[in-house]
């Protein structure tokens, strides 16, 4: 299943190679400086919103969404399955960003919250005694 990292100054949506195949895309990166929250979704369902883009996306009623969803906004790149007792991981873009979120659901424990808003932290204020 997909997973995010952060590699850099970048967040790195990694893909299995069967995900590829459906979504027609690599591994998604997006520059930090992109990222405008991040947050976590106890129900999985929460993270879609729009519709899917029929030849980029796979959705299984109740158990996956994964692929390009479209709507107002823009498009989300989602990587979700209904857990047993996992989280959905929802990271909201600004508009320079290739999507307007990515959601990818995590196994219970993962720090990959933490390690986004770390890297995000460390940024943030680099640039702010860059500026000063």
């Amino acid at each position: 299943m997909a997973r995010l990292t952060v590699d850099g100054d970048e967040l790195v949506m990694g893909l299995a190679w069967w995900e590829r195949l459906i979504v027609r895309h690599g591994d998604v990166r997006v520059p930090l400086a992109a990222v405008e929250r991040v947050s976590v979704q106890p129900d999985w369902w929460r993270a879609l919103r729009g519709i899917r883009v029929r030849t980029r996306a796979l959705a299984v009623p109740g158990a996956l969404c994964l692929g390009v969803w479209r709507h107002v906004v823009g498009q989300d790149l989602l990587a979700v399955r209904r857990p047993r007792r996992s989280s959905t991981v929802v990271v909201d873009l600004r508009p320079e960003a290739p999507y307007a979120r990515v959601a990818v659901s995590c196994p219970p424990g993962s720090q990959t919250v933490s390690g986004i808003n770390a890297a995000l932290h460390r940024q943030r204020h680099g640039e702010a005694r860059e500026d000063a």
